[in-house]
């Protein structure tokens, strides 16, 4: 699975595929990898809540003051690689594309912009996996009934 969050960093283009088309095509897959247990949306959303406490947390930083503390958090941020290994090498909680996709999206944040759009692609990422998700167990339900 092939992450790109940038048309051209330098002039900080985001990809505008990015948090449509891309996001959506991620979603679908990693639902199409979803099993009873496996990236049950509630287990996808502490990896999302994660993100969002980062993101907070610069937040309150005065922006002078934020790369230097971006930088101080940065290694906890690629934490989320093992975390995901965690969650996948347990019960398979999260799928292998799911861990990948986590893995694809930290290894290109090396700076605050690149976490901005991280954490923007994880957004668009969350709402179509949530509709994807329903719509497959809407599907294995109705599907199972005659």
């Amino acid at each position: 699975m092939e992450v790109q969050f940038w048309k051209n960093k330098d002039k900080k283009q985001i990809d505008p595929e990015l948090f449509s088309a891309k996001a959506e095509a991620f979603a679908d897959q990693i639902s199409n990898e979803s099993g009873e247990r496996t990236n049950n949306p509630t287990q996808i959303r502490k990896f999302y809540d994660e993100v969002l406490r980062f993101d907070s947390m610069l937040k309150g930083i005065p922006e002078e003051k934020q790369k230097e503390e971006f930088e101080k958090m940065l290694p906890y941020i690629k934490m989320l690689n093992a975390k995901a290994a965690y969650a996948l090498g347990r019960d398979e909680l999260i799928s292998k594309g799911f861990k990948d996709f986590i893995a694809a999206a930290v290894k290109q944040t090396h700076d605050k912009d690149d976490f901005d759009a991280f954490a923007g692609l994880f957004e668009a990422f969350m709402g179509f996996y949530k509709y994807a998700y329903k719509s497959k167990k809407d599907q294995n339900r109705s599907g199972g009934r005659r």
